[in-house]
């Protein structure tokens, strides 16, 4: 059994300057109660590791907005005209990484590996700097795993041991992103007695889970 917490108690483990992963596309399946205290909190010079930056006002556009983000490493800004805003200003740095191989990256930061190596990115400004190999004639960027030191992602439901499912497009990042990282922090919409969640239906398992936010009062 996993003793579930406030939104408030989880971030006061989060130190400023933590790289943070936090599961979402445009917002679907962001953990918002956690982005909340997180932004409360004061917390800031964080690096985010995102598919998007989400809109103003919703999800990860809010830490944005808050000035607590030092750097993204992200696929997609288009929707967030103060990510851009900023990032033309100079005062947030910005790696956007195709989507593709932002997910390999990450799950290869979970799984072990050492690399990503891809096609993706040859001849443009992605393969800058990085290092390029040959196999068989064929040229490849070598891509590095990208972990972080805190995880947040949302969840429809866990049971009370920490086993997660998701729903539908909150599949996407979240349970790659808990592979990831040193510490996962979980923000499900209900909380369910073991067994009630099918074992087909267990996206991440709850070894991978440290912290458990308590259901929305």
């Amino acid at each position: 059994m996993k003793r579930s917490i406030s939104p408030d108690y989880a971030i006061e483990i989060i130190p400023d300057g933590a790289r943070i992963m936090i599961g979402g596309f445009m917002g679907v399946g962001t953990p918002e109660r956690l982005i909340d205290a997180l932004v409360a909190s004061g917390t800031g010079n964080l690096t985010v590791i995102a598919n998007d930056t989400a809109l103003p006002g919703k999800g990860i556009g809010k830490l944005i907005t808050a000035g607590s983000v030092r750097k993204v490493i992200t696929s997609h800004i288009g929707l967030n005209p103060e990510t851009q805003r900023l990032m033309n200003a100079g005062k947030l740095e910005v790696d956007l990484v195709p989507q593709g191989t932002l997910v390999e990256c990450i799950r290869s930061a979970g799984v072990g590996l050492g690399a990503v190596v891809t096609k993706t990115g040859l001849g443009t400004a992605v393969a800058e700097g990085k290092q390029i190999l040959e196999l068989e004639g064929q040229l490849y960027l070598i891509e590095l795993p990208i972990h972080a030191d805190f995880a947040l992602i949302a969840a429809r439901q866990a049971d009370y041991v920490g086993n997660l499912e998701y729903a539908l497009t909150a599949q996407n990042f979240n349970p790659i992103m808990a592979l990831a990282a040193e510490t996962v922090i979980a923000e499900p919409d209900h909380i369910v007695p073991v067994g009630m969640i099918p074992p087909d239906a267990v996206r991440t398992p709850a070894a991978l889970v440290d912290h458990l936010i308590e259901r929305a009062k």
